[in-house]
């Protein structure tokens, strides 16, 4: 089978892709590389299962004309992080719900399956005990630039229901709950990879507002297998899916685990949003937790890593990525 997935080059999108090629697929990456790298994929590249296309799914001849020629379209490519929302709203948005109309618009000419790739952070500040796929999404005001990221995403679900509804496109739509693991950037305020490289450096681990809002966090390798199984399931099509752990930690806490973990000596230093984020815009949420009983009733999936093997996964790709940075410039004088 031959998939096309956009967002390829970047963190899930590379883990699929990887994936993919070892279980015998095709795999077109589309990719912009504005937040994707193609360090993410050097493993693949001249692969003979593997073509990389740089461009932008605002293309809209460039998406159909991939469409056209794959199976399965997996659409991750997405405007994400917290400071590019802020640092740049009216093109995050161009991205988040044009970009999916376009690779929506282009399933339909074609008749393909397609996944699209969601966020808990619909659910805005809606801090139920167990987020279920129905639950009600409590969103702040639209002053405040923080809500447009999840506002596109929550019009993007609407828009692959609609397309499934009025043109019959098979759409699945996932809600990544912090997927984590190697090759996840720090760049774009995701916290794990953030805490890991201050530890591992020695420098402060920052942790925004008070540290008591609480996160959970799915390894990567989890992610892909929960992808893999929605994919292969028909009874999937036409529904929204959460993708999560239950395995509740607050921020805090979780710079204390990265901090012990990596033995280090790094200190823990609380910083203010509004010093966080000085361009202003953003608003925190307290506790967002799924409920993963839809997913495993359609696919017998649950995360099978837990926080603490994840924290070590991660440092232990820093540390490995680290040694080579530093064992490269000896390679080279040797030569």
């Amino acid at each position: 089978m031959k998939f096309l997935i956009t967002g390829g080059a970047g963190f899930i999108g590379s883990h699929l892709t990887q994936r993919l090629i070892a279980e015998g697929h095709a795999v077109t990456v589309l990719d912009d590389l504005s937040t994707g790298s193609l360090d993410n994929l050097s493993a693949f590249i001249g692969h003979p299962q593997m073509q990389f296309v740089q461009g932008t799914i605002l293309n809209r001849p460039l998406v159909h004309a991939q469409v056209s020629t794959c199976d399965q379209v997996v659409h991750l490519a997405a405007a994400v992080g917290v400071h590019t929302i802020l640092e740049k709203p009216l093109s995050s948005l161009q991205t988040n719900v044009d970009g999916t109309a376009s690779v929506l618009s282009a399933c339909a000419e074609f008749r393909r399956p397609v996944l699209i790739a969601s966020t808990s952070e619909t659910y805005g500040k809606n801090s139920a005990d167990s987020l279920c796929e129905d639950a009600d999404s409590i969103l702040g005001p639209s002053s405040i630039e923080r809500w447009s990221y999840a506002t596109a995403k929550k019009v993007d679900e609407i828009l692959g229901l609609a397309y499934h509804a009025t043109h019959g496109v098979p759409v699945i739509i996932t809600r990544f709950f912090n997927i984590a693991g190697p090759r996840q950037s720090a760049r774009y305020g995701m916290v794990l990879p953030a805490f890991v490289r201050a530890a591992l450096a020695g420098q402060p681990i920052r942790v925004f507002g008070d540290g008591g809002q609480t996160r959970n966090f799915t390894y990567i390798d989890d992610c892909i297998e929960a992808l893999l199984r929605l994919l292969r399931n028909p009874i999937a099509i036409g529904k929204i899916v959460n993708v999560g752990s239950e395995e509740e930690v607050s921020i805090y806490a979780l710079a204390e685990k990265v901090k012990e973990a990596a033995g280090s000596s790094s200190p823990i230093v609380m910083v203010p949003y509004a010093a966080a984020y000085p361009e202003g815009g953003f608003e925190d949420m307290r506790r967002r937790v799924p409920c993963i009983c839809r997913i495993e009733a359609l696919t017998g999936w649950r995360p099978s890593t837990n926080l603490a093997n994840i924290i070590q996964r991660t440092i232990h790709f820093h540390q490995t990525q680290q040694s080579n940075l530093v064992s490269t410039p000896a390679l080279m004088l040797s030569n």
